[in-house]
């Protein structure tokens, strides 16, 4: 048996786009029952008046707003008809908790907000009984408000700003939000001064325009930057390859140069006296001079073993070019991949929106407790349900990781499709459609499974980054090293596993073989392969890396261009830093799917090269480039045999033409 209970088979045999069959069935269930569970506990929330209770409000009291509630045991005033009060009143909103980012005032259901702004007792009276909107607390009579000794503790803090009902969930805010400042700048820490904030604020609003144009010129910039990369890889890489050489030979330069400088200097002080000579040089004037010793032979070493990689595996940088050529390629073929990041980052954003939306839910949901410290009454989840909460948490980590490996392997099944079709005028009519459609209907499982993976991973690297920051200052050396070692330890695990699940979902989508098969197939070829990958990984990430700076400098720069005319420069920072990290994101988000291109492209070329051989019947599947690359390395590997061949004969005919030793000649 195989890896996880798969049927392990005596000797892989590759069949692109053949026998395609359903993977990981198991795991497509577990995986859909967990979704279930999901839908339940918002179906849970609903059922038992959290989602109401967070869209319509409610009060102090535990009563509904807007509807008639039931008695709850052992609270007064609650119980009550509010199918006319609709709106939620706080009587202090300024009154806000900076800890737990919430207002602490007490709440009342009422029919109207205060359109106005009211100053003393005597107007709260006028409104309530003008309007019917009582706005102190519901055991006091709206005509005896002036008169009353509770007035200080059960009506709101005069003066009463003018409010509106926020949309869709019935609060009444006040117009003039002036009063939250203190709250925002809890929020932004960076941020000491209101003034600073105010500021930064109205030049994020005078200059919307403007970073709205400048976030679309970042689309465009990605776009074509995945379709001109081709063109510009050769120059980036031997320009990067140079720079890294140079500055390696610069670094050991200077090094050797301060080191002989160093014993020149002291030469000339030990030819003085040697008691001055002694009280010149210091003990740690010595202890410089060994340690440039040091530095200068260690990065002499660095240097040498540089070059000799950069001699070595000059052949593998030229395929990172081929395949990078090769990827622009496929992009021309096969645009609809440029909307996957869109497609990508809507999926998210909706299943984020819905996990927020039911996780509000869950906050107003449960069994009503009085607070001992407020009296007032709030919704909490006790005894099995508080585990709700974590299962709706795991649930954001494994169906995020679902969504983004639904995009590896949609990807990965379209370039496998694009390589091996020999005629590329013959590609189906919609690559893509036609891998996600295979997705849906074979491979769900894989993925399911192939993200749950990494779920493992992540949640215990989450929780120890979280048990880090609430322990931060209060614990010692030794646990703080430890805490920061297992989390630096779990990102790395999580990083080499993100790169296999991507490599088995290509093996996947090539062969329809299960998860573990693939995993497994996938890293034998890896390891077969481990200099072109390191190759690749080292010289096409950083490649990579400068087109994303590259986007952002050139979106930067011109937002500096159309920023100009705004005389106050301090109003440039805002905007200018939400254009810069918007543009970084868009060009990460574009440049991910042509960096799983060409590991696919890769993946796809290492099982050619090691099933085909190019003789008929097992003709290469590879693009052009592809094959000029495999026939310059075997130019190059046949004159390499030439030359050995070469030496060996020589060697023989000298040990043939050796003269005789004189005491074997005859007499």
């Amino acid at each position: 048996m195989g890896c996880c209970g798969s049927a392990e088979r005596t000797k892989r045999e590759w069949r692109p786009l053949e026998d395609r069959s359903c993977t990981d069935l198991p795991w497509f269930l577990l995986f859909t029952v967990f979704c279930v569970g999901m839908g339940s506990i918002c179906g849970f929330t609903i059922a038992t008046g959290g989602a109401a209770r967070l869209i319509f409000g409610y009060d102090s009291y535990g009563n509904t707003c807007g509807r008639r509630n039931e008695r709850i045991e052992g609270v007064q005033l609650s119980g009550l008809d509010h199918t006319d009060r609709k709106f939620v009143f706080f009587l202090d909103p300024c009154n806000i908790d900076i800890v737990q980012r919430k207002i602490k005032s007490m709440a009342l259901c009422v029919s109207l907000c205060p359109p106005e702004e009211l100053k003393t007792h005597q107007d709260l009276k006028r409104f309530a009984m003008t309007n019917g909107s009582e706005l102190c607390s519901y055991e006091l009579p709206a005509h005896r408000y002036p008169a009353l000794l509770e007035r200080f503790s059960r009506c709101p803090k005069l003066p009463v700003p003018r409010s509106k009902p926020l949309p869709l969930f019935n609060r009444c805010t006040p117009v003039d939000v002036s009063c939250y400042a203190r709250f925002a700048e809890a929020v932004v820490t960076f941020v000491g001064d209101s003034s600073v904030l105010h500021r930064l604020i109205a030049g994020v609003a005078a200059s919307k325009e403007i970073i709205v144009g400048l976030c679309v010129l970042a689309l465009a910039l990605s776009m074509v930057l995945m379709v001109i990369i081709r063109y510009i890889s050769a120059v980036l890489v031997w320009i990067l390859t140079s720079l890294v050489v140079l500055g390696s030979l610069a670094g050991t330069s200077v090094l050797w140069w301060l080191y002989i400088d160093h014993r020149l200097y002291a030469n000339d002080t030990s030819s003085k006296d040697p008691k001055e000579a002694k009280q010149e040089a210091p003990e740690g004037q010595r202890d410089g001079g060994q340690a440039l010793l040091v530095y200068a032979a260690a990065a002499t070493i660095f240097t040498i073993i540089l070059l000799l990689l950069m001699l070595f595996m000059r052949k593998r940088v030229a395929l990172t070019i081929a395949l990078f050529h090769v990827a622009g390629k496929v992009f021309i073929h096969l645009p609809l991949l440029t909307l996957q990041p869109f497609i990508t980052f809507l999926a998210l954003l909706l299943f984020w929106v819905y996990w927020i939306l039911v996780l509000l839910f869950l906050g107003t949901t449960g069994n009503p407790e009085q607070n001992e410290e407020t009296g007032l009454t709030e919704f909490r989840l006790t005894g099995s349900l508080q585990y709700l909460t974590w299962y709706h948490a795991v649930g954001l980590v494994w169906i995020s990781e679902f969504i983004l490996a639904c995009q590896q392997m949609t990807v990965a099944g379209a370039v496998v499709t694009y390589y091996f079709t020999r005629d590329k005028n013959r590609l189906p009519v919609t690559p893509i459609l036609s891998s996600v459609l295979r997705l849906v209907r074979y491979h769900l499982g894989t993925v399911a499974k192939g993200s749950f993976i990494i779920t493992l991973v992540k949640i215990p690297r989450l929780i120890l980054m979280y048990v880090h920051n609430q322990l931060k200052g209060r614990e010692n050396v030794c646990a703080r090293c430890l805490l920061k070692s297992c989390i630096c330890c779990l990102w790395c695990l999580e990083k080499c596993l993100n790169y296999l699940n991507q490599n088995a979902y290509a093996a996947t989508a090539i062969n329809s073989t299960s998860f573990c098969t693939s995993a497994r197939d996938a890293f034998v070829i890896l390891v077969e392969n481990a200099l072109r990958v390191a190759t690749i990984n080292a010289v096409g990430d950083f490649v990579l890396f400068l087109g994303k700076v590259l986007i952002m400098t050139c979106t930067a720069f011109a937002g500096v261009l159309l920023l100009n005319y705004q005389r106050d420069y301090a109003e440039w920072l805002l905007p200018l830093i939400i254009v810069c990290l918007f543009s970084f994101l868009v060009a990460h988000c574009f440049l991910s799917i042509f960096e799983i291109v060409v590991d696919v492209l890769f993946l796809c070329f290492a099982i050619d090269t090691k099933y085909n051989d190019g003789t008929p019947g097992k003709e290469f599947f590879m693009d052009k480039a592809l094959m000029e690359f495999v026939e310059s390395s075997r130019r190059l590997e046949r004159a390499g045999g030439r030359g050995r061949s070469r030496v060996k004969e020589a060697a023989s005919e000298g040990a043939e033409m050796k003269p005789m030793a004189p005491g074997t000649s005859s007499a």
